[in-house]
């Protein structure tokens, strides 16, 4: 009998945690943060149990996290969903695809698959490859400080920068033209904001059907877009990564067509939303700590901590999950197969184990070691992007400012899975 099967006092989380957990507005205020404390100091390896949900172990603690990540073969991404889901959604994605996620990206999938995938990209987003960028993304970074600067002392700084940015970078290097930007964009935010009021297609509280509906409605529309630049590609090979994915073969044939719309989707996703939230979530802390904005704009050397900070700070992907293919043990807990586990990375990068003052933005912090890209084999294709984004962007913006401050309540967006600052209402100064 699986170890979730049956009710434990021992290893059963509060239910009124397990429910936090599920709870998207959660993510939008200081609750998560007090859920995972708890967790961390009284069952960093527990079980929740929450209505409408497989059982499903919660892992808070960054050791754990890691030791998991580690070990490909004992824990699957794609046997289960690799997002958290209701048993009645799981059960309607399997009736869509056969299969338990509705895309078939890197992020679902194991060996083998995993490893040839992923190779297919891989020298792209090194860190060789990725600095013949910065030019480019110098004078995009550029033009988005002059349309700030141009606002005359106030902003929301989400919508007027931390969006379009890079949005334009990854489109660029995608090879997606810019005026099919505002296209990409809200299908990134139907995709991963499904849950917030303001972001989904569907507002009223959904049913499982609703929902797997929506998504597939959302990757029926990027794979549509996807399926006209691969013949493009193919027909007009450019030096441009949708060249790449268009153009790649596996055991000397083509990808698939779902697995080649996955791809996209993942790389055009996930390469922007994240580091948006991120690069937010930097301004965020430096107008809410004037200290930490003195600090870093008097020492650029501190740029690239400033950088790592931001990530850890907000954490954007909150979560994914694994399944274990065997029996084994953790913390002292025996896991059995078929197993669901959830990683909770914005808990483990603020695990008072591994760092010093976790609840402080300290743009000076060493090391950090934080798993915000994910830890292994599924350590994240863009981090080296992403953090060259942001340390340009920095670089070019922190010499024009005086002073930045709060223009009213920032707001988090409604997300279990990726989140971050939907609105961000500063004022600043000019040197």
């Amino acid at each position: 009998m699986d170890a979730t099967a049956t009710s434990n006092e021992d290893l059963d989380i509060p239910a009124d945690i397990a429910a936090t957990l599920i709870d998207p507005t959660a993510y939008a205020d200081a609750r998560i943060h007090d859920a995972y404390r708890w967790l961390r100091a009284n069952n960093p390896l527990g079980i929740a149990r929450p209505d409408g949900y497989a059982p499903f172990w919660v892992v808070t603690r960054h050791a754990h996290i890691a030791a998991i990540s580690r070990q490909n073969e004992l824990f699957h991404n794609a046997d289960r969903p690799t997002t958290l889901s209701t048993m009645a959604f799981e059960a309607r994605v399997r009736q869509i695809t056969g299969g338990s996620n509705l895309v078939r990206s890197l992020v679902q999938m194991d060996a083998p698959d995993h490893p040839k995938y992923r190779a297919l990209t891989q020298g792209w987003f090194m860190p060789a490859n990725v600095a013949k960028f910065e030019p480019r993304i110098r004078q995009i970074a550029r033009a988005t400080v002059e349309r700030m600067i141009a606002k005359d002392g106030r902003c929301d700084f989400v919508a007027d920068v931390a969006l379009g940015y890079p949005l334009h970078v990854i489109m660029e290097i995608l090879g997606v033209p810019e005026k099919d930007e505002p296209r990409m964009l809200r299908l990134t935010q139907e995709l991963f904001g499904s849950q917030d009021p303001d972001k989904a297609r569907i507002r009223e509280q959904l049913t499982a059907e609703q929902i797997a509906m929506m998504l597939q409605a959302v990757i029926n529309d990027f794979s549509s877009y996807f399926r006209g630049i691969t013949e493009d590609r193919r027909r007009h090979p450019r030096d441009d990564l949708a060249t790449v994915i268009a153009n790649a073969r596996i055991n000397d044939d083509y990808l698939p067509e779902h697995d080649a719309a996955s791809y996209y989707i993942i790389v055009a996703t996930a390469g922007h939303d994240t580091t948006s939230s991120s690069t937010a979530g930097a301004i965020w802390a430096l107008a809410e700590d004037p200290e930490q904005f003195s600090m870093v704009r008097a020492n650029p050397e501190l740029i690239p901590g400033l950088v790592d900070e931001a990530i850890r700070w907000m954490s954007p992907v909150k979560h994914f999950m694994r399944s274990a293919t065997a029996d084994t043990e953790l913390g002292g807990r025996g896991i059995a197969k078929g197993d669901w586990l959830m990683l909770c990375y914005a808990s483990a990068n603020r695990d008072e184990e591994v760092f010093d003052e976790p609840y402080r933005f300290r743009c000076e912090r060493k090391p950090n070691r934080h798993i915000a890209f994910g830890y292994g084999a599924h350590l994240c294709l863009g981090q080296y992007l992403a953090k060259l984004e942001m340390r340009i962007l920095f670089e070019e913006l922190l010499p024009r400012l005086k002073s930045i401050s709060l223009d009213g309540e920032p707001v988090m967006t409604q997300a279990v899975f990726v989140n971050g600052p939907k609105r961000l209402p500063i004022r600043f100064e000019l040197n």
